[in-house]
């Protein structure tokens, strides 16, 4: 049986992944992204963004000749959109990007057609597609739409890709039978089936769920550090409950999921989202009091030494041993350190390169900092025996 082509809309952290894995399951795939340099890259088997095994997968996908990009889209037989959901101030949802890819794509679509939506989208993002569609003269009732929101986890997406069970709602019945049979050709997890609109609700509110939970762990955090508890032992002694099962706090919340997915929630429910926005704002928060924690403790090194405090922060990534920076708390905090006059040395071991910051390595950064800060709990720093008050991921809570 010959293998449907596909065209993949979206070339960073899902559709490069996605586009790598369907290509080394024999599918023909044409990769599409508006960054000529990223084309470029891909091209030459290379990848431009760090994911274990991902590497290895885009390398064997482009010399096997079933993976090419292009800043154009082409004729496939199946078109999965995954670009980019921001927000616009104000927390307003931002499907721009969506509706782009999806009119990008209007030339080329034939009858029979499957398009997907992988992006996590507004509720009725979906339908937007099929109207966008519509509005640039293709037929929908000839083609098979549906929403199937990726769930994976930044370091384990090769595997989670196929692994994790997937969603799958269409926009008529039969869009939802055909795409969870095309799902079904590469995935191991189970492939629910449902409607577009409960597939698009269904991954907010996972990730508003986990950003729920981490509230309650950076909440937990601020309350420890004023009544002069160790917030690491409190968490663990409670999780031997069982019961309970408390997350670990940080400096914040950062990602393009679930620093983002609530709002979305959040700006079309209103005043009935009050416990999902109320999550929101204390992990905002947390990344506003932990810049106050960093910014006293140089402020004190000043009065008690006559000069500014070197401060290391260490980590810039959302999350650790990835160079995701989207969203990404500790970087926010660096940019405010930075901004409010304080010397700041910034300490990323997944990257090299940063158009704000020269990244310097750990243990230098360690030797020149006169307060060292732990944003981001990466592998390389728990090897380290240093003492700081000022560990906001529990990196040195052996």
């Amino acid at each position: 049986m010959t293998k449907r082509k596909i065209c993949v809309i979206g070339l960073g952290y899902i559709g490069l992944p996605t586009s790598a894995l369907l290509a080394n399951r024999g599918y023909g795939v044409h990769g599409v992204d508006v960054v000529q340099s990223v084309v470029d890259t891909i091209n030459q088997g290379k990848i431009h963004i760090v994911e274990p095994e991902l590497d290895t997968f885009v390398h064997a996908a482009v010399n096997s000749g079933k993976l090419k990009a292009s800043i154009k889209p082409d004729y496939a037989d199946i078109f999965v959109i995954a670009v980019p959901t921001p927000f616009h101030d104000g927390f307003v949802p931002n499907i721009d990007y969506v509706l782009s890819a999806t009119k990008a794509i209007a030339p080329y679509v034939k009858d029979g057609n499957i398009v997907i939506l992988e992006s996590t989208s507004p509720v009725g993002t979906t339908g937007k597609v099929e109207e966008t569609l519509k509005e640039n003269g293709v037929d929908t009732s000839k083609l098979h739409i549906a929403h199937c929101p990726e769930r994976v986890l930044p370091g384990h997406i090769m595997r989670e890709l196929a692994e994790n069970d997937r969603i799958v709602g269409g926009t008529t019945q039969e869009a939802t039978k055909v795409t969870a049979e095309f799902y079904r050709e590469f995935v191991a997890g189970e492939v629910l089936e449902t409607d577009a609109k409960t597939a698009e609700m269904a991954k907010l509110t996972e990730n508003s769920f986990r950003d729920t939970n981490i509230a309650f762990a950076n909440e937990l955090s601020m309350l420890c550090d004023k009544f002069g508890i160790n917030v690491w032992e409190l968490i663990k002694l409670a999780n031997r409950h069982p019961r309970v099962n408390i997350l670990q706090p940080g400096a914040g919340v950062g990602g393009h999921c679930i620093a983002v997915d609530p709002w979305f929630i959040v700006h079309a429910g209103g005043e009935s989202a009050k416990l999902i926005r109320t999550s929101r704002e204390v992990n905002n928060y947390k990344t506003e009091w932990v810049i106050e924690k960093i910014k006293n403790a140089a402020l004190a090194f000043e009065a008690q030494n006559g000069r500014k405090a070197k401060v290391a922060c260490m980590g810039l990534a959302f999350k650790p041993d990835i160079d995701d920076l989207r969203e990404s708390p500790a970087l926010y905090i660096a940019r405010r350190l930075k901004a409010d006059g304080l010397d700041v040395i910034a300490v990323e071991p997944n990257i090299q390169v940063h158009k704000e910051f020269e990244i310097v390595d750990y243990k230098q950064a360690i030797e020149q900092a006169d307060i060292v800060t732990f944003l981001v709990a990466h592998k390389e720093f728990k090897k380290l025996e240093i003492e700081t008050d000022l560990d906001f991921c529990g990196v040195l809570n052996k």
